[in-house]
């Protein structure tokens, strides 16, 4: 006859657990390193880098992050040119913006500058003083002609 085993009082092995994670591997700050200007802060001058920023803060100077994200947070106040891959305005900014891919004028924004972008984003209720130029890569082109005779052009006096 055939009789079930009695399994009251052994234990199953405990089931895998998860490493614990650490502050610098945690998901949440695995995207995209980025940089804070905090709301007290106060930089003047020329700010560079290699990683996106948002400026809650004030700037008065230049800001130069041409491969990375530049973001004016609402309480960010600006006094510069800013040059950025992508560059998302909140608060408000005096001076140029120069972007290489997007300009996003939020609802909350104030801007008073000229703006150069190949896209450009007014959200309704913006506040823009200045003009927009989104032929920037064609005026770039244009700037960067050669001095010289192009190769393939006629040589002067033409072929005998």
């Amino acid at each position: 006859m055939w009789k079930q085993a009695d399994t009251r009082g052994v234990q199953s092995p405990p089931a895998a657990q998860p490493p614990p994670v650490s502050p610098s591997r945690n998901p949440m700050n695995a995207s995209k390193e980025h940089a804070l200007i905090g709301p007290t802060i106060l930089i003047k001058g020329d700010l560079t880098g290699e990683e996106d920023l948002i400026i809650d803060g004030r700037v008065e100077g230049r800001v130069e992050l041409r491969k990375h994200n530049i973001t004016v947070g609402k309480n960010g106040r600006v006094k510069a040119d800013l040059y950025g891959k992508v560059i998302t305005v909140e608060g408000e900014v005096h001076g140029n913006l120069y972007s290489d891919e997007q300009l996003v004028l939020r609802q909350s924004s104030t801007v008073r500058g000229n703006i150069l972008a190949p896209r450009v984003v007014l959200e309704d209720g913006a506040n823009f003083k200045g003009s927009i130029d989104m032929s920037p890569k064609e005026a770039a082109q244009r700037d960067q002609a050669p001095s010289a005779a192009t190769p393939g052009a006629a040589a002067p006096g033409g072929l005998k």
